[in-house]
């Protein structure tokens, strides 16, 4: 079981079954099943994995069951809750029915006998709840179920239970404790202890609605109506409806308070009044003129609010306009994910409030994650798990388009399914641009390409220049009016790479920068570039697409990535300008021997930029990738604990595989944009060689037993395994005949069996099947299951599944698998690439060699500027 949905269905398998999904809320998605004991319907509520992540399983169970005991015929009770394979769920009846919600979106108002009877039998079941100490603390339409007209409410002490057992540690969910509607103006100002009269607020807010078919404060964002539920008196409901009779109006203005002391002391005290003809206040007997106003609400909390939401209200006055208005700069320090564990590549909105990164969570696996500048909480967004860098907002700022696994994708913001536009071996991570009209120019196979919003097939923009030998066109962006895209053409070595700008009418290509990578265009007149961790400036006119005057670096201490052509800054439309701090980004690695059951060993204990350990036949050596300041091969001899360089390359050398004889390394060789195969002595005994070299990137997998052919995967029209002769007596050929991705591949030790990856769309799966090509294949392991390598004489494989290593048995003689079985997790390790392997395991398979973040405390130090505006007249020192 891989994906995490089979895992929760094996998890809970036991005790439900489970039949569909129901829905997904802010904290949970909802699950029809089956009570296997008790053989009854019911509906199980799984959190959110971000969710899940910042709590202790213990302490959500033992929060949760204080609400159990709660027994009343509009209280929808909790017959189970637990812990299972890292999942937290609870279990509540399934009821045949709809939601308040739902029946409002369908209706909009509803009678005003039905909307009193439904918030009457609501604040029957706040009371008595209240008066077994419990708080709701989110009531809403949704959290209210009609089962045969009958309100039953939902989640009793779910939010308060989830608060419990985060400690404190809420934002890092970006869940609230409430919903924005229907919030108390005490719970907008976040204070720590609620009483009973938060929910009395909460239950007017929603009969609000049910009469006058909005909540009592709307707005465009979430902030925006907390600022209303602090400082706004909502409408009387009779200026909205007329025949809603005196009292009710007279008690939900009561309920609406902004002090709690000035509300109804209970539940109950609000339902009498809605059944009392005679209940009235100067609210309800003179509608919209003689509103009786309460207390004001303290000027500290005020500004408290103000503090927090002061730029989301000056992003929302500037809008979109590409004039700022004069102000001064306001710099301010915040965080962005897991210190040194993200992809250098910011996103942010086109109104300056979300900023996006990809980031790799606690289960190794990456997600995008956002920013919100005017709460500054972060949340992970669900459905985009293996998203790359380079994630771009739409112009509305609603949605976002990213690649994840190949494919071009999109999302709603919030989350949600996500959309495949293009599918694999197409569309590569490197940054995306986002029309008005819909349509995205994103960097594929050679070039960029343009994907029309109205359907049909990608179009290309751009081809490399293979005089220049160029590498990719990344990061592309469109000018204001978007009649030109700028973007970086890379080239190896850096230094070559430059800033170009494509007229998409005329298809003429102006050269705007020398040096530099990640072009960004400044609402203040400027082209912004990135290199060696500075971001330079140089005055630019959009419109005639020209650059003047010299280049000045306008801000130190950025993080970059020479080798990948990004740079961790942004700005929006509106002249926010973002980026992380390059002196605490950076973490460093060891290299690790791990025994199966999870237990380390140092082994290079020098910190440095490790990848791709590989253990000599002899076990004498390992070969290991060093990636600063420059990629090539190092050997650590184990016994001298040595580590010396072995290559040299102009450019880059990396994923070294070793020969049987423990002599030789084949390696890839990148130059001028090509990846080819070297051949190197370890002891120099003969120069580097050319092993193979063609139009076609390729990467060593591994050696025959003997040593006379290679194993390698080559990305032509689709991604193969091919074997060529190490002498050169023979040309290569492909190992395994078809059109799927054929990725990594390891040969068992007897030469007669091969283990290999494919890939199609977003699906890894790992096959067994004999290098004669006799008898068909066999599937080891499906999802998202990789890197298979073959320990035990061949009596065993090795791979790895999400964030974990695995382990199947093999009989070599008959092709049988057994079931796989988890190791060691793995999610502090350093992955690999799709092409070659992350980890190294000795023969016997007692030991793996990994490579091992060392972690540092804390989070990526992101840094935002409001009104920011370059300063050409001298070089930026320390951010200044």
């Amino acid at each position: 079981m891989n994906s995490p949905l089979e895992r929760l269905v094996a998890a809970l398998s036991d005790r439900y079954h489970l039949e569909r999904e129901l829905g997904v809320g802010g904290m949970a998605t909802v699950y029809l099943a089956e009570d296997l004991k008790h053989k009854r319907r019911v509906a199980v509520k799984v959190l959110k994995p971000e969710l899940a992540a910042v709590l202790g399983a213990e302490r959500f169970v033992q929060e949760i069951t204080t609400t159990a005991a709660l027994q009343h015929p509009h209280i929808l009770p909790l017959f189970d809750s637990g812990e299972a394979d890292g999942f937290l769920y609870y279990v509540m009846p399934f009821i045949d029915g709809e939601t308040l919600r739902s029946k409002l979106d369908r209706e909009t108002q509803l009678g005003v006998a039905d909307a009193v009877r439904i918030a009457t039998d609501v604040a029957s079941a706040l009371h008595y709840a209240h008066t077994q100490g419990v708080i709701h603390r989110d009531i809403k339409p949704e959290n209210i179920l009609l089962h045969d007209g009958r309100p039953m409410v939902a989640d009793f002490g779910i939010a308060l239970a989830v608060s419990a057992a985060a400690g404190g540690r809420m934002t890092e969910t970006g869940l609230s404790h409430g919903t924005p509607p229907y919030m108390s103006p005490e719970q907008a100002t976040a204070e720590k202890e609620l009483t009973a009269r938060s929910d009395v607020y909460s239950i007017g807010s929603v009969l609000y609605e049910m009469l006058t078919g909005n909540p009592p404060h709307t707005g465009a964002s979430a902030q925006q109506i907390i600022m209303k539920i602090i400082t706004e008196q909502p409408q009387s409901v009779t200026v909205l409806r007329k025949s809603v009779p005196r009292n009710v109006a007279a008690a939900v203005s009561k309920a609406l308070e902004k002090l709690p002391a000035d509300r109804f002391e209970s539940a109950a005290a609000f339902a009498a009044a809605l059944a009392d003809a005679h209940f009235a206040t100067a609210t309800g007997a003179s509608g919209a003129r003689g509103v009786r106003r309460s207390r004001a609400v303290p000027a500290t909390v005020i500004l408290l609010a103000v503090a927090t939401l002061a730029a989301a209200a000056g992003w929302a006055i500037r809008g979109r306009s590409s004039r700022l208005p004069p102000g001064m700069p306001i710099r301010f320090a915040t965080t962005m994910g897991r210190l040194g564990s993200d992809r250098p590549y910011l996103g942010i909105s086109p109104d300056g409030r979300l900023i996006v990164q990809s980031v790799t969570d606690s289960d190794g696996r990456s997600r995008l994650m956002t920013r919100d500048l005017t709460t500054n909480t972060l949340s992970l967004i669900a459905g985009t798990e293996g998203a790359m860098d380079g994630a771009e907002f739409s112009p509305n700022g609603e949605w976002l388009a990213f690649v994840a696994n190949g494919m071009l994708r999109k999302i709603v913001v919030s989350g949600g399914p996500t959309t495949t536009l293009v599918d694999s071996l197409h569309a590569q991570p490197g940054g995306l641009a986002w029309s008005a009209a819909g349509d995205l120019i994103y960097p594929g196979t050679s070039g960029l390409w343009r994907l029309p919003s109205a359907g049909g097939a990608p179009v290309q923009l751009t081809r490399l220049d293979s005089v220049r030998k160029e590498f990719a066109h990344w990061a592309p962006q469109l000018l204001p009016g978007e009649r030109t895209v700028i973007y970086t053409s890379y080239a190896t070595p850096v230094a070559r790479s430059r800033i170009e700008a494509l007229d998409l009418k005329s298809g003429r290509v102006t050269v705007l920068a020398e040096g530099g990578v990640f072009g960004r265009y400044s609402p203040t007149g400027h082209l912004l570039y990135a290199r060696d961790n500075a971001v330079f400036a140089i005055a630019f006119d959009a419109d005639r697409v020209r650059t003047s005057g010299d280049a000045v670096p306008v801000q130190d201490d950025v993080v970059w990535s020479a080798t990948d052509g990004r740079a961790a800054y942004n700005v929006s439309s509106n002249g926010t300008f973002v980026y992380l701090s390059n002196a605490e980004y950076r973490g460093d690695f060891t290299v690790v021997c791990r025994d199966r059951a999870g237990r380390d060993t140092e082994l290079i204990g020098t910190p440095g930029d490790y990848a791709e350990p590989r253990l000599s036949p002899d076990g004498r050596w390992v070969a290991v990738t060093v990636r600063r300041p420059k990629s090539d091969l190092w050997l650590y001899h184990i016994g001298r604990r040595a580590l010396n360089q072995l290559t040299r390359a102009p450019a880059f050398a990396f994923n070294g595989v070793w020969l049987p004889d423990s002599r030789r390394i084949v390696y890839t060789f990148e130059q001028d944009g090509r990846y080819d195969l070297h051949i190197i002595p370890i002891d120099a005994s003969a120069p580097d060689r050319v092993l193979l070299s063609s139009a076609f990137d390729k990467f060593a997998q591994a050696s025959s037993p003997e040593g006379g052919q290679l194993f390698f995967s080559e990305s032509g029209p689709q991604f193969r395994l091919m074997t060529a002769a190490v002498d050169g007596s023979s040309p290569p050929k492909q190992v395994i005949a078809g059109e799927v991705e054929q990725r990594l591949g390891a040969v068992s030790p007897d030469g007669s069996w091969i283990a290999y990856s494919e890939q199609v769309g977003g699906q890894r799966d790992i096959y067994i099947r004999r290098l004669s090509g006799t008898g068909g294949r066999h599937l080891l392991s499906s999802g998202n299951a990789t890197q298979p390598r073959w320990t035990k004489g061949g009596r065993e494989i090795v791979f790895m599944s999400d964030a974990t290593m695995m382990s199947a048995s093999f009989d070599p003689a008959t092709g049988a698998i057994g079931a796989p079985v988890k190791l060691f997790t793995t999610s502090d390790l350093v992955r690999g690439t799709s092409l070659t392997y992350s980890y190294d395991v000795t023969p016997s398979g007692d030991r793996f060699l990994l490579v091992k973040r060392i972690e540092r405390p804390g989070a990526q130090p992101l840094v935002v500027v409001l009104n920011w505006r370059p300063d050409l007249s001298k070089p930026a020192v320390n951010g200044k």
